[in-house]
């Protein structure tokens, strides 16, 4: 067996992303729900603004989509996060694994993949979960005073997380 046709042994967040299935491509979703936050565009600047208006189908308590499966029937312009069309998704936040691992950088030590527990991600307060609400809930007021910066930062509870080791008990 030549070295060339050796199996790539990394876990699969760590290897290139067009060699991922289907199933790896999804996972590296880590469910902060940012993507699903309506954003606004400058049209001179091309600068992004996020806001903290949810998707009607984001469940805010949780940051995840209530119908993730059947969301497109629901709201035909969510975004399918396609390795082909990721280097103009300019928009995703600097936390997402898509565009981390897109750009050469390793998935974020606080990412599920990597601790083994969904709820890290929302403990290192990435996740949108009990800060938005969705659009359909929003009082009508102009969607410039919903702007908010921290969906666009990589917050500093993010940066300084480390994962929790137990020790066994002797």
């Amino acid at each position: 067996m030549s070295e060339s046709a050796a199996p790539d042994a990394r876990p699969f967040w760590e290897r290139p992303l067009e060699t991922l299935s289907h199933e790896e491509w999804e996972a590296l979703c880590d469910g902060c729900g940012r993507c699903c936050l309506h954003k606004l565009e400058d049209e001179d600047s091309g600068e992004l603004a996020f806001t903290w208006l949810a998707c009607d189908l984001l469940d805010c308590e949780t940051g995840f989509c209530s119908d993730y499966a059947n969301r497109r029937d629901f709201v035909p312009d969510c975004i399918q996060l396609t390795r082909k069309d990721l280097p103009h998704y300019h928009w995703l936040p600097p936390t997402c694994a898509y565009r981390l691992r897109f750009e050469g950088h390793p998935l974020p030590t606080w990412h599920p993949l990597l601790t083994g527990d969904p709820e890290s991600v929302r403990r290192a307060r990435v996740s949108v979960a009990g800060r938005v609400i969705r659009e359909c809930d929003a009082p009508d007021l102009p969607l410039i005073d919903y702007v908010v910066d921290w969906p666009g930062e990589v917050p500093e509870s993010a940066r300084l997380w480390r994962p929790v080791v137990r020790l066994p008990r002797e």
